[in-house]
């Protein structure tokens, strides 16, 4: 069995409004001493599978900045301090797509890049949707695209369907129904 490398010293080396940068010097059990950048924990977010009936998927297209385009995917967003992840799922796809969910249902925790980053995302179930909006932080208003389940094959196929989440998330929600793809 591994045991944890010992924590020898931890300091940050950039900062800035959304990232902090963090050296961590380790002693691994068998002596070896490394360095490891990493961007350290925050609070977690949420994405979102709403469920517009059993057959659609409500998708939004909004601009990436990492990306420097639109890309297609998943309502999702970071969880408030103290908030319930499902308040803060149902809290985002009110903001982002016009609709509450009456059931909302954790289906997985995933982390994004363990090596370097210390984040997760929830990924939340939302069935049973009803009309409802909040004001949202977005800059521009965030297009809602329904996608019917039976043409999963053409959405991951398309070049602005990629972010490794909203795959994920849509695969795993997609066993959750039964829907083998």
């Amino acid at each position: 069995m591994f045991r944890k490398p010992k924590i020898l010293d931890r300091r940050i080396v950039a900062q800035s409004r959304l990232f902090r940068v963090e050296e961590v010097d380790l002693e691994f059990a068998n002596g070896a001493r490394r360095t490891f950048e990493r961007v350290p924990g925050g609070t977690d977010s949420v994405m979102i599978v709403p469920m517009l009936d059993p057959e659609t998927v409500l998708l939004i297209r909004e601009y990436g900045a990492g990306s420097d385009r639109y890309e297609l995917g998943l309502p999702k967003g970071v969880v408030e301090a103290g908030e319930d992840p499902l308040a803060a799922a149902d809290r985002e796809i009110q903001e982002e797509i016009g609709y509450g969910a009456r059931d909302l249902q954790m289906i997985k925790r995933v982390s994004l890049v363990p090596g370097y980053i210390e984040h997760h995302s929830l990924i939340v179930l939302a069935r049973d949707l009803y009309p409802k909006s909040l004001p949202g932080d977005e800059p521009e208003p965030i297009e809602v695209v329904p996608w019917r389940l039976d043409a999963i094959d053409e959405l991951i196929a398309r070049e602005d369907f990629n972010e490794a989440r909203s795959v994920a998330a849509l695969f795993i929600a997609l066993r959750i129904l039964d829907r083998k793809p």
